[in-house]
């Protein structure tokens, strides 16, 4: 069966053996901020915030094309909790309203999305990832539930950051 980008994909395979990765796992997370959409935007798309969303960071670059534009790059080095490179390749980006990359690292590839959604007083920023790899467990946890607290981690930061910035904006 083919999917769209943006479409759901069944998150586990019947006969799933135990201990092993799924073929599709998801995960989902979202959070609110009086920002407007386009303050939000702006906080995300600028990567040299990142590093005050998570202290994993060790480097963040752009490696091929321009920042946020569909097929450019992004490289990021996370220190902990083990070392690894992350290639981001954009795949669709519609300032303040979404943008999408693929991953890849250690066997495994993740596709992930965020929406940037108008509330009437502010901005609900929503995104989900759906990853399927060769490693199901990184350092005796679950991928998925690590990648699920960076993610709450992350984004929890950055809602903060969208208020502040917004905030300032608007006195």
């Amino acid at each position: 069966m083919l999917y769209r980008w943006g479409e759901r994909r069944p998150a586990k395979t019947a006969g799933q053996a135990p201990g092993t990765m799924a073929r599709f796992e998801r995960f989902e997370y979202s959070v609110t901020t009086k920002a407007s959409p386009i303050v939000a935007w702006e906080v995300f798309s600028d990567w040299k915030l990142w590093p005050q969303f998570s202290e994993l960071y060790s480097e963040i670059r752009w490696t091929k094309g321009e920042p946020w534009q569909e097929g450019s790059r992004l490289s990021i080095t996370a220190g902990k909790p083990i070392g690894v490179t992350l290639d981001h390749v954009i795949t669709l980006c519609i300032p303040a309203e979404k943008v999408a990359w693929i991953d890849h690292a250690l066997g495994t590839t993740m596709e992930q999305w965020v929406f940037f959604e108008p509330l009437p007083n502010g901005t609900l920023v929503r995104t989900w990832a759906e990853f399927t790899g060769m490693i199901p467990l990184i350092v005796g946890r679950k991928m998925k539930d690590v990648l699920l607290e960076f993610t709450q981690t992350w984004y929890n930061r950055y809602a903060v950051e969208c208020d502040r910035v917004g905030s300032r904006l608007s006195s």
